[in-house]
Protein backbone atom coordinates (compact mmCIF):
# COMPACT_ATOMS: atom_id res chain seq x y z
CA UNK A 1 0.00 0.00 0.00
CA UNK A 2 1.27 3.59 -0.51
CA UNK A 3 1.72 4.73 2.60
CA UNK A 4 3.14 1.91 3.75
CA UNK A 5 5.54 2.37 1.29
CA UNK A 6 5.73 6.53 2.24
CA UNK A 7 6.75 5.50 5.88
CA UNK A 8 9.28 2.77 5.05
CA UNK A 9 11.29 5.00 2.85
CA UNK A 10 10.77 7.90 5.91
CA UNK A 11 12.54 5.48 8.25
CA UNK A 12 14.89 4.67 5.82
CA UNK A 13 15.92 8.33 5.39
CA UNK A 14 15.61 8.40 9.36
CA UNK A 15 12.36 10.78 9.48
CA UNK A 16 9.94 10.48 12.29
CA UNK A 17 6.18 9.98 10.58
CA UNK A 18 3.15 11.67 12.08
CA UNK A 19 0.40 10.02 10.39
CA UNK A 20 -2.57 13.15 10.53
CA UNK A 21 -5.56 10.87 10.51
CA UNK A 22 -7.39 12.66 13.16
CA UNK A 23 -8.88 9.33 14.21
CA UNK A 24 -11.05 9.27 17.03
CA UNK A 25 -13.82 6.18 17.64
CA UNK A 26 -15.51 4.09 20.55
CA UNK A 27 -13.02 2.28 22.69
CA UNK A 28 -13.01 -0.78 20.28
CA UNK A 29 -13.05 0.89 17.42
CA UNK A 30 -10.48 3.44 18.64
CA UNK A 31 -8.06 -0.11 19.75
CA UNK A 32 -8.39 -1.35 16.21
CA UNK A 33 -6.86 2.05 15.02
CA UNK A 34 -4.21 2.23 17.64
CA UNK A 35 -2.91 -1.19 16.25
CA UNK A 36 -3.26 0.22 13.15
CA UNK A 37 -1.05 2.90 12.90
CA UNK A 38 1.81 2.11 15.92
CA UNK A 39 1.93 -1.49 15.47
CA UNK A 40 1.06 -2.14 11.61
CA UNK A 41 1.63 0.83 10.20
CA UNK A 42 4.88 1.83 12.28
CA UNK A 43 3.87 5.58 12.76
CA UNK A 44 5.98 7.24 15.15
CA UNK A 45 2.84 9.74 16.78
CA UNK A 46 -0.82 10.10 15.06
CA UNK A 47 -3.12 12.93 15.57
CA UNK A 48 -6.65 11.96 17.70
CA UNK A 49 -9.89 13.18 17.88
CA UNK A 50 -10.76 13.17 22.02
CA UNK A 51 -14.35 14.79 21.19
CA UNK A 52 -15.76 11.50 21.79
CA UNK A 53 -14.24 11.69 25.60
CA UNK A 54 -11.41 9.93 27.61
CA UNK A 55 -12.84 6.03 27.07
CA UNK A 56 -12.18 6.62 23.80
CA UNK A 57 -8.89 8.54 23.74
CA UNK A 58 -7.77 5.70 26.08
CA UNK A 59 -6.86 3.16 23.58
CA UNK A 60 -4.88 5.36 21.06
CA UNK A 61 -2.88 6.77 24.70
CA UNK A 62 -2.01 2.76 25.63
CA UNK A 63 -1.28 1.66 21.82
CA UNK A 64 0.94 4.55 21.50
CA UNK A 65 2.86 3.73 24.74
CA UNK A 66 3.49 0.32 24.54
CA UNK A 67 4.78 1.07 21.16
CA UNK A 68 7.10 4.20 22.20
CA UNK A 69 4.96 6.44 19.99
CA UNK A 70 2.89 9.90 21.10
CA UNK A 71 -0.44 11.12 20.18
CA UNK A 72 -1.07 14.81 19.31
CA UNK A 73 -4.98 15.54 20.59
CA UNK A 74 -6.99 18.03 19.03
CA UNK A 75 -7.25 20.54 21.11
CA UNK A 76 -7.48 24.09 19.37
CA UNK A 77 -7.34 23.76 15.31
CA UNK A 78 -6.42 26.24 13.01
CA UNK A 79 -9.67 25.84 10.67
CA UNK A 80 -12.17 28.97 10.90
CA UNK A 81 -14.83 26.77 12.21
CA UNK A 82 -12.66 25.76 15.38
CA UNK A 83 -14.32 28.32 16.98
CA UNK A 84 -18.19 27.25 16.43
CA UNK A 85 -17.50 24.27 19.37
CA UNK A 86 -13.93 24.28 20.44
CA UNK A 87 -14.55 27.87 22.06
CA UNK A 88 -17.54 27.50 23.48
CA UNK A 89 -17.74 29.03 27.35
CA UNK A 90 -18.72 26.45 30.14
CA UNK A 91 -18.66 27.26 33.87
CA UNK A 92 -14.81 26.23 34.10
CA UNK A 93 -13.67 28.14 30.87
CA UNK A 94 -13.99 27.07 26.77
CA UNK A 95 -14.06 23.89 25.56
CA UNK A 96 -10.65 23.66 24.32
CA UNK A 97 -9.22 24.58 28.15
CA UNK A 98 -10.69 21.05 29.01
CA UNK A 99 -9.39 19.26 26.00
CA UNK A 100 -5.86 20.94 26.96
CA UNK A 101 -6.55 19.57 30.81
CA UNK A 102 -7.15 16.37 29.43
CA UNK A 103 -4.52 16.11 27.70
CA UNK A 104 -2.05 17.58 30.74
CA UNK A 105 -3.83 14.80 33.28
CA UNK A 106 -2.21 11.86 30.60
CA UNK A 107 1.32 13.49 30.06
CA UNK A 108 3.27 11.67 32.59
CA UNK A 109 2.20 8.69 30.54
CA UNK A 110 4.29 9.04 27.55
CA UNK A 111 6.57 11.66 29.18
CA UNK A 112 10.20 11.23 27.63
CA UNK A 113 14.02 11.79 29.03
CA UNK A 114 14.04 15.48 27.79
CA UNK A 115 11.23 16.31 29.63
CA UNK A 116 8.64 16.52 27.20
CA UNK A 117 5.75 14.30 26.87
CA UNK A 118 4.61 12.09 23.76
CA UNK A 119 1.32 13.26 24.88
CA UNK A 120 0.78 16.08 22.38
CA UNK A 121 -1.67 18.63 21.65
CA UNK A 122 -2.75 20.29 18.24
CA UNK A 123 -2.75 23.89 18.39
CA UNK A 124 -3.48 25.99 15.19
CA UNK A 125 -1.08 29.21 14.83
CA UNK A 126 -4.28 31.12 13.04
CA UNK A 127 -4.97 32.15 16.86
CA UNK A 128 -2.07 33.17 18.50
CA UNK A 129 -3.72 34.70 21.97
CA UNK A 130 -4.70 31.00 22.66
CA UNK A 131 -0.94 29.98 22.81
CA UNK A 132 0.08 31.20 25.82
CA UNK A 133 -2.80 29.55 27.62
CA UNK A 134 -2.50 26.55 25.91
CA UNK A 135 1.12 25.94 27.05
CA UNK A 136 0.14 27.04 30.80
CA UNK A 137 -2.30 24.28 30.72
CA UNK A 138 0.23 21.72 29.03
CA UNK A 139 3.45 22.67 29.96
CA UNK A 140 5.01 19.01 28.96
CA UNK A 141 3.36 18.66 25.52
CA UNK A 142 4.73 18.65 22.27
CA UNK A 143 2.53 21.14 20.56
CA UNK A 144 1.57 20.41 16.13
CA UNK A 145 0.86 23.98 15.53
CA UNK A 146 -0.81 23.71 11.58
CA UNK A 147 -1.81 27.07 9.96
CA UNK A 148 2.08 28.94 9.39
CA UNK A 149 1.66 29.76 5.54
CA UNK A 150 -0.86 29.11 3.06
CA UNK A 151 -4.20 29.68 6.14
CA UNK A 152 -2.54 32.91 7.49
CA UNK A 153 -0.58 31.73 10.41
CA UNK A 154 2.60 33.53 10.95
CA UNK A 155 5.51 31.95 12.00
CA UNK A 156 7.13 34.62 14.01
CA UNK A 157 4.12 34.78 16.74
CA UNK A 158 4.10 31.17 17.55
CA UNK A 159 6.90 32.37 20.96
CA UNK A 160 4.26 31.92 23.20
CA UNK A 161 3.75 27.96 22.18
CA UNK A 162 7.43 27.02 23.30
CA UNK A 163 8.07 25.69 26.10
CA UNK A 164 11.58 25.40 28.09
CA UNK A 165 12.59 22.77 25.56
CA UNK A 166 13.24 24.01 21.95
CA UNK A 167 11.72 20.96 20.11
CA UNK A 168 8.54 21.91 22.57
CA UNK A 169 6.59 22.83 18.85
CA UNK A 170 6.40 20.99 15.50
CA UNK A 171 5.39 22.93 12.72
CA UNK A 172 4.17 21.41 9.97
CA UNK A 173 3.87 22.75 6.40
CA UNK A 174 2.60 21.82 2.61
CA UNK A 175 1.30 24.10 0.11
CA UNK A 176 3.62 26.64 1.37
CA UNK A 177 6.04 25.05 0.91
CA UNK A 178 5.42 22.34 -1.95
CA UNK A 179 3.54 25.54 -3.55
CA UNK A 180 6.60 28.05 -3.15
CA UNK A 181 8.86 28.21 -6.62
CA UNK A 182 11.92 26.83 -4.66
CA UNK A 183 10.63 24.55 -2.03
CA UNK A 184 14.10 23.98 -0.33
CA UNK A 185 14.44 27.87 0.31
CA UNK A 186 11.12 28.04 1.33
CA UNK A 187 11.36 25.13 4.05
CA UNK A 188 14.70 26.93 4.93
CA UNK A 189 13.03 29.87 5.37
CA UNK A 190 10.50 28.66 7.83
CA UNK A 191 13.02 26.55 10.03
CA UNK A 192 15.10 29.56 10.23
CA UNK A 193 12.28 31.81 11.51
CA UNK A 194 11.24 28.95 14.15
CA UNK A 195 14.74 29.20 15.00
CA UNK A 196 14.81 32.46 15.73
CA UNK A 197 11.66 32.67 17.86
CA UNK A 198 13.02 29.64 20.24
CA UNK A 199 16.25 31.08 20.54
CA UNK A 200 14.97 34.54 21.36
CA UNK A 201 12.96 33.26 24.43
CA UNK A 202 15.88 31.22 25.76
CA UNK A 203 18.04 34.47 26.13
Amino acid sequence: MALERVVGAAADAGLLVVADGKRGDVPHTAAIYADALFERLGADAATVNPLLGADALEPLIEGAAAAGAGVFTLVRTSNPGAADLLDLETADGPVHEHLARLVAANASRLAGSSGLSGMGAVVGATEPRHLGRMRELMPESVFLVPGVGAQGGDATELGPAFGAHPASVLVPASRSIAGAEDPGAAAEDLRAQLWAVSQSLAR
